[in-house]
């Protein structure tokens, strides 16, 4: 395979590209700067944004496998960024996968694609796209999962969307940090009545499955069509765990206490509105501390049934969340000192 990863150079990206390189893979990372640690792995690096389509396209150029997992995550900020990076940015992979042959793409989307607000128990692919959304990033995310799935050709070009629940391990900069530091300043605060189920996966985890739907979406010896292309499949550990006692966990690794104080998700949910509105009459481009969206997700149950992933390409967890949760140790110990 000589394969082309969007967002190499990032959290789940780098773990997709050392995976790869590890099985004696060819490997080019598109990245909005070049890193050390891929050039140390004899990663091609092309320094690039998903804004610049001509780029992009010629990223796209030679590969025959294309994983897409650069995008733009959070809850705040104007929906013409999350347009301009998840949307036209994917379109652009897209035309560039058209163009210059590419036989596979893998598209890194979100569960959070079908969240509408409500509780999500064991919820599987046929849970439909809202109608209203509560936040840009899964209704971009949405908006491009449905068009590399609607892009599927056989014969052409084979695509796929994994929905990776949650993505947490080492030398994570988003989810774990940001637990912490609001731990850490107080302001973590239980949402709900503390019995809410979640999902999460484990990134190397994460990582095997692109490589394993990147392989299913070859086919097989006598030519038969992969029935992974054209769809989308929800990943995790496996397993749901219930959310506050996960978070607490995770900041026990830190030598951090458990959360103590909590609120009502109705009164999450008012306070959310209330900064929403009042962030957009301002013009404060931060994010707010508390939005609905956010505010449903710490308050209500999501996970996932997995059995179609391990049906059609073969995804079971290798490494268990007990061995993830002791290499998350060691990694934060190490960054501490």
């Amino acid at each position: 395979m000589f394969a082309l990863v969007t967002g190499g150079g990032g959290f789940l990206g780098r773990y997709i590209v050392e995976q790869l390189i590890a099985r004696g893979d060819r490997v080019r990372s598109f990245s909005r700067s070049s890193s050390i640690e891929l050039e140390l792995l004899g990663v091609e690096q092309v320094a690039g944004t998903l804004h610049d389509s001509e780029a992009v396209g010629a990223a796209c150029q030679g590969v025959d496998t294309v994983f897409h997992v650069a995008a733009l995550a959070g809850i705040w900020g104007p929906w013409k960024k999350f347009h301009a990076t998840n949307v036209l940015g994917t379109e652009a992979v897209l035309a560039g996968c058209q163009t210059h042959g590419v036989q596979r793409l893998i598209y890194t989307s979100s569960p959070s694609v079908t969240f509408d607000g409500s509780d999500q128990c064991n919820a599987d692919e046929s849970a439909p796209y809202p109608t209203h959304w509560l936040a840009h990033y899964p209704k971009s995310k949405a908006i491009a999962e449905q068009a590399v799935l609607a892009a599927n050709e056989p014969g052409s070009l084979l695509t796929c969307a994994l929905r990776p629940h949650l993505i947490w391990g080492p030398r994570d900069g988003h989810l774990v940090p940001r637990l912490l530091e609001r731990q850490r300043s107080k302001q973590l605060r239980r949402v709900g009545d503390g019995t809410n189920l979640i999902d999460m996966i484990y990134v190397e985890n994460a990582a095997m499955a692109h490589l394993q739907a990147a392989d299913a979406l070859a086919g097989s010896s006598d030519g038969a069509i992969s029935p992974v292309a054209g769809r989308a499949y929800f990943l995790s550990q496996g397993t749901a765990v219930n959310c506050w006692n996960w978070i607490n966990e995770l900041l026990a690794l830190a030598g951090l206490p458990p959360v103590k104080r909590g609120i009502s998700l109705a009164a999450a949910w008012r306070i959310g509105a209330a900064m929403e509105t009042a962030y957009r009459a301002l013009n404060i481009q931060r994010e707010p501390r508390m939005t609905r969206f956010l505010a449903s997700q710490l308050g209500k149950s999501h996970y996932f049934d997995i059995s179609a992933a391990r049906r059609d390409f073969g995804y079971s967890p290798r490494v268990s969340t007990e061995e993830g949760m002791r290499r998350l140790k060691e990694w934060l110990r190490a960054e501490s000192r």
